[in-house]
């Protein structure tokens, strides 16, 4: 007799701007210090990432950065834009 599979109880799930049903699915693995990166489509999993718990940190500070850097891009578009240039 086939267990039914247990889901985790921490997860999310991410859609893709593009459609066709993609999307990227999140779940941490508490009993195996596990996190999982699955890509979807059309509820089928085209393929997963396994990241051991000790690497999210790293993730994390590079998913930081990355918005750190747009956040600050955006702000001095917004900054330009607002500031008339002072031409003589």
């Amino acid at each position: 007799m086939v267990q039914p599979r247990t889901l985790p109880r921490t997860g999310a799930v991410f859609l893709d701007p593009r459609g066709d049903d993609r999307s990227l699915r999140v779940t941490w693995h508490q009993e195996s210090q596990l996190v999982v990166l699955s890509l979807w489509r059309d509820n089928v999993c085209a393929g997963t990432f396994r990241l051991s718990a000790d690497e999210v940190p790293d993730l994390i500070a590079l998913l930081r950065r990355g918005l750190d850097e747009a956040y600050d891009a955006a702000r001095e578009r917004v900054a330009r834009v607002e500031r008339p240039s002072e031409v003589g």
